[in-house]
């Protein structure tokens, strides 16, 4: 039986989205503000959206559990599998003292906190998200950072705040190609209007870093690193993105930013060395954060042998992520199991889909080409090449297992409930409220695209959801389809420091468990603010002149 989405069941549109809000409010409220541990509060936030999913929406009882079900399979994978792998490296290089070594081998590059936060969190971060997207940028930037002695808020924080200019652009541009591919956009155009609209926000997004963790007078101390950082990022962000394509944009860009900082470092460093670990005006207490250790210097073998599991994971993870890689791992093993009582049994209906459209739900146990097997197979490797014997490997995969085991709870808890929003058409119902809003469109269009990466954890599955909806109210409102495609994507990226998956996988990498919404209450702030400044260059391509000339159509 086939079972269509109602978007206003109330047949009032306030009322409908207001009760739509419900376990998305739960969920965060839950964790901002009762200090609920992360994995209790997805828990709540769940059972709210199947209340809300039944019992105002009309969905079949049967279906909201499959619904969940499905979520929570598609949260181990691929989400907690990259949790556990890249943490089990961690936990790898931390017992054999490699991971000291790396630390002060960056320390050696700069000694200044906020040179090192430009280096890893957002050059590191960048490439990482480039290679492989879904988490694997903040678990290792967090890690690093809170092995170098940040503060784990500050650690934390940071790194999800870093974590934003690359994302349209992320796993080798699948968020822009899904987008395309779906919905029916030129892949190239909307790419180029992407990348007519992230640049502004790869250059102020360091900035926008540095004043977060040290404030104004501290970042203008620093400003020539910054700006070297943030330019040579946007420009090759441009470029690429304009007249190769979406691919390899976050790669070559988090490339040359990183190779420009580190040269421009050997010229200038600045007078005075900023040595706190912690967000400034952040109290913290002595076992929360390190002083900067003294500089100690290693020989060229140490510092190889420290940096080999780094440089062995950047290889895996840029491997796997290559298309033809994955279709080959693929034709290997990867069965696909249609999720009974649930696929293509539920219609998406208009004005969302011009028509009636079914929903399929097949998870495909894509094992051997998912990113986090090739962390898994990197961690491996870089064990027996740190001469750690079989029997140790195993121990401390299980002991790393133990260690994330609440983590990976809460990242199933939180997809099943964004999976059920998905199914029951509750987030569609917040996507027409922002739809409803006319003229200004361009903004709340945007916005729309950053409430769905906070609600799903991905600007692929952000596009999946609402990529259509764009493209049909900004042909209904006049407006370049492309525009309002790619503010989508370009909104979506200032989402993903609130999306609750990535703040479980920040709190685990620095193991500040049960902080979750210490970490949300911080970053709440800097989303929304920079979300909304997207929103007002968006409406200025749509509206204002010499704006609207980037506009592809």
């Amino acid at each position: 039986m086939i079972w269509q989405q109602v978007y206003d069941p109330f047949s009032n549109m306030y009322i409908s989205t207001l009760l739509a809000a419900i376990p998305v409010v739960v969920m965060l409220v839950c964790l901002g503000f009762f200090h609920i541990k992360a994995h209790i509060a997805a828990g709540l936030g769940l059972i709210a959206a199947i209340v809300v999913a039944v019992f105002a929406y009309g969905m079949p009882m049967d279906m909201a559990g499959r619904a969940a079900v499905y979520g929570g399979f598609t949260g181990l994978l691929p989400i907690g599998w990259i949790v556990l792998n890249i943490i089990f490296l961690q936990q790898l290089a931390e017992q054999n003292g490699s991971f000291k070594i790396l630390q002060d081998s960056l320390s050696s590059i700069t000694a200044d906190r906020r040179l090192q936060l430009l280096l890893i969190a957002f050059c590191f971060g960048a490439f990482f998200e480039g290679a492989a997207g879904f988490g694997t940028p903040v678990a290792v930037t967090a890690g690093i950072l809170i092995g170098l002695g940040f503060s784990p808020l500050a650690a934390s924080g940071l790194s999800l705040i870093a974590n934003t200019a690359p994302v349209a652009f992320g796993a080798l541009g699948t968020p822009v190609i899904t987008l395309a591919k779906v919905h029916g956009y030129d892949v190239m155009e909307v790419s180029a209007m992407i990348g007519r609209q992230l640049p502004f926000f790869s250059l102020m997004v360091p900035f926008w870093l540095i004043w977060a963790f040290a404030g104004r007078k501290a970042m203008m101390e620093v400003w020539p690193a910054i700006l070297v950082t943030g330019l040579s990022f946007a420009i090759p962000q441009f470029l690429v993105s304009n007249f190769i394509g979406p691919e390899l944009v976050d790669i070559i860009a988090a490339i040359i930013s990183m190779a420009s900082l580190v040269l421009f470092l050997r010229i200038w460093q600045p007078k005075e060395i900023w040595t706190s670990p912690a967000l400034k005006g952040k109290d913290i207490s002595a076992h929360e954060a390190k002083p900067p250790a003294a500089l100690v210097m290693h020989d060229r073998a140490a510092l190889v042998r420290a940096w080999t599991p780094w440089v062995i994971l950047s290889v895996f993870v840029f491997v796997w992520g290559l298309p033809p890689v994955k279709a080959w791992l693929n034709s290997i093993f990867a069965p696909a199991f249609p999720m009974a009582g649930l696929h293509n049994l539920i219609e998406k209906v208009p004005p969302v889909v011009p028509v009636p459209h079914k929903e399929t739900a097949v998870f495909t146990l894509n094992l051997l080409s998912a990113t986090g097997t090739g962390i898994l197979l990197s961690a491996i490797v870089s064990a027996l090449v740190m001469k750690y014997k079989p029997l140790e490997i195993i121990k401390t995969f299980f002991r790393t297992l133990w260690l994330v085991r609440y983590s990976l709870m809460t990242i199933v808890l939180m997809l099943a409930l964004g999976t059920l929003t998905r199914y029951s058409g509750t987030d569609t119902t917040l996507g027409l409220a922002f739809a409803n809003s006319g003229v200004f469109y361009p903004f709340f269009g945007t916005l729309m695209g950053w409430i769905g990466v906070a609600m799903t954890g991905s600007d692929t599955a952000s596009n999946v959801l609402f990529g259509g909806m764009q493209k049909v109210a900004a042909e209904q409102l006049g407006l370049s389809p492309n525009l309002m495609g790619a503010a989508n994507s370009s909104g979506g990226v200032m989402g993903k420091m609130i999306d609750a998956q990535s703040i479980v996988v920040a709190s685990t990498a620095t193991k500040w468990f049960n902080h979750e919404g210490d970490i949300l209450r911080y970053v709440f702030f800097h989303s929304i603010v920079l979300a909304c400044l997207v929103g007002g260059l968006v409406t200025l391509q749509a509206y204002v002149w010499p704006f609207t000339l980037m506009v592809v159509h």
